[in-house]
């Protein structure tokens, strides 16, 4: 039978989600407690991947088994084999033909940032520092200019290598909570980094380096120079993944 799991995990102590020859990845946790569970060497395939010290709310995976364990019982099951910082939330029974990856119709994602001259402990391990004001209102226009469909060729990593650079954006905001800054964007897929240039690209609209209007033409440019940095990695997390 093909599982489905649900997966949150703290990113900081990983190489990411997919195995590397030189770091312990989520996948190769998650992989070794099958094993340990159920005797079995399977593959975990995950939604996509999530890069070094990215976290995750509800990374989502599928494996196929031949164990008798009943579907629902396999998250507490694994995770007497999981390391604290990497815990399935659910697991369910799907159609052989779902995939974790191909059958994945948005996903969305978050982006926190605070604003502090000094490195602040408690807050480093999941958002981004900032030491000069931003504009919020500014970056909240500005993150409006990403919805719909576009060319996101400028929001990926350079010396990327990808055939379709068009994707589809569903909803993208900026607010305050709190003490932190949050942008959360929801798509039909994410390129590599986007979603971090994305974030350094809203950071220079609200610092006032760009306005909210240039953002149209960064996009029509397909110029990864115009858009903002790469936000550190730590600031991210996959917060869901959802299927039809």
């Amino acid at each position: 039978m093909r599982i489905f799991i649900k997966i949150e995990y703290d990113g900081t102590n990983y190489c990411g989600w997919q195995i590397q020859p030189n770091g312990i990845s989520v996948q190769q946790k998650i992989e070794n407690a099958v094993l340990l569970l159920t005797g079995e060497n399977v593959s975990v395939v995950g939604s996509g991947r999530t890069d070094s010290g990215v976290h995750a709310l509800g990374q989502v995976a599928h494996f196929d088994t031949e164990s008798n364990i009943p579907p629902s019982r396999f998250s507490s099951a694994l995770n007497q084999f999981l390391p604290d910082d990497i815990k399935v939330m659910e697991s369910y029974q799907v159609d052989s033909d779902m995939h974790a990856r191909f059958s994945a119709k948005h996903k969305t994602y978050q982006y926190r940032i605070y604003i502090s001259k000094h490195p602040r402990p408690l807050m480093d391990r999941y958002s981004a520092r900032v030491e000069f004001p931003l504009d919020i209102s500014a970056m909240q226009k500005a993150s409006q200019k990403f919805v719909g469909k576009h060319d996101f060729a400028c929001f990926l990593a350079s010396g990327s290598e990808v055939k379709d650079t068009v994707r589809e954006i569903y909803f993208s905001k900026v607010e305050k909570i709190g003490e932190e800054i949050l942008f959360t964007v929801c798509g039909n897929g994410f390129l590599y980094n986007m979603v971090r240039i994305m974030a350094g690209t809203l950071v220079k609209v609200g610092a006032g380096k760009l306005s909210p209007d240039d953002i149209d033409q960064i996009l029509i440019s397909g110029d990864r120079k115009k858009a903002g940095i790469t936000m550190q990695a730590q600031g991210l997390t996959l917060v869901s993944v959802d299927y039809e």
